[in-house]
């Protein structure tokens, strides 16, 4: 999904409440809002834009756009933020929000190198690979580092929950998966299509490990930090496809650490502390969260389908309109 720059992005709370009108997609009962607004989100959100780019038209996107190397810290933010809105925010604010990066999708195209074809950013295949990546790296990481595995019930609604969200995107939500054993089908379906090159590894590991001088010494730190906990979520078959080494010995220290990690978020799940832990480090997000957590009421507490929503407060028309009117064959990048 292409990033537009932070001034020009529709999420800010400061544009506004995040949640007046109704309680959005899901609503305070979901799992999303439980497992979005975990502080593991920013862990899950690292993995999920370091493994866009085994997609070869989104490694295109990013290396021709250049963006994440301007700007890498508030690229990953942004997205992050976005995410999260949709999670939570209320029908008017998530479907202006993704009608805005629709729009910036339309005007990113080029060539994908590797196979010389043409990619676009609207493209559902590999919109789908977006938003099944950040919606499932979200979750293991809360998995792994948050409260622990969800219950079979909890997770079918999770991945319920997922394909309304895959709604907003060109792809279709039917592709989306169902469960768990869906999920590992998925990844076993597209890893055909998936590889690295020389642009891809430079762009996961600047992702993962931004230079000291772009994000200075905080960001700096933490990111290293979220390095080590991405990696060690990842299967072997894609740390050896992005090339993440990681010594042995720092997984088995994770895996004695992790009942400490988990401590540490739970502490981070309360609203007052979290904003403290996440505003430094992700301040668009920490807005986002904060707008969440501080929100009154809605003037409606029901839920709305994207469908819905598209009807009262779109622009744009159907979305499957706005895949037709999708030119070129290849997709474009989460972090543009």
């Amino acid at each position: 999904m292409p990033h537009p720059s932070a001034e020009d992005v529709p999420v800010s709370p400061d544009r506004g409440p995040l949640r007046s009108l109704d309680n959005g997609f899901f609503g305070p009962d979901s799992v999303s809002w439980k497992v979005w607004t975990s502080p593991t989100s920013l862990i899950g959100f690292q993995r999920a834009v370091v493994l866009e780019h085994f997609d070869p038209p989104l490694a295109a996107a990013v290396a021709d756009s250049g963006g994440i190397y301007e700007d890498p810290h508030g690229r990953l933010d942004q997205t992050l933020a976005y995410f999260l809105t949709v999670a939570v925010g209320d029908s008017r604010t998530v479907i202006q929000a993704a009608e805005f990066l629709m729009r910036v999708h339309a005007k990113t195209t080029g060539v994908e190198p590797i196979a010389g074809k043409r990619y676009s950013a609207n493209n559902p295949e590999s919109q789908l690979w977006i938003h099944i990546t950040g919606w499932h790296s979200v979750l293991k990481c809360y998995e792994l580092y948050g409260p622990g595995r969800l219950s079979k019930a909890d997770e079918d609604r999770y991945w319920a929950e997922c394909r309304v969200a895959a709604e907003l995107q060109t792809c279709d939500p039917a592709d989306v998966p169902r469960n768990r054993e869906e999920v590992k089908a998925y990844f076993e379906k597209v890893r055909p299509q998936l590889c690295s090159s020389e642009r891809a590894h430079r762009g996961m590991h600047y992702l993962l490990y931004p230079p000291f001088k772009k994000v200075g010494f905080r960001i700096w730190a933490a990111s290293r930090f979220t390095a080590i906990l991405s990696i060690h979520s990842l299967p072997t078959w894609m740390r050896r496809t992005g090339g993440f080494h990681q010594w042995r010995l720092i997984d088995f220290g994770i895996r004695i650490a992790r009942p400490f990690i988990r401590i540490g978020t739970r502490i981070a799940k309360v609203p007052r502390v979290g904003i403290t832990v996440i505003a430094p480090v992700a301040p668009v997000t920490g807005k986002v969260l904060r707008q969440h957590y501080r929100s009154a009421p809605p003037q409606d507490s029901a839920i709305v389908t994207p469908a819905r929503a598209r009807e009262l407060h779109g622009t744009m028309g159907s979305r499957r309109a706005d895949q037709q009117a999708v030119p070129g064959a290849g997709g474009a990048a989460l972090t543009m």
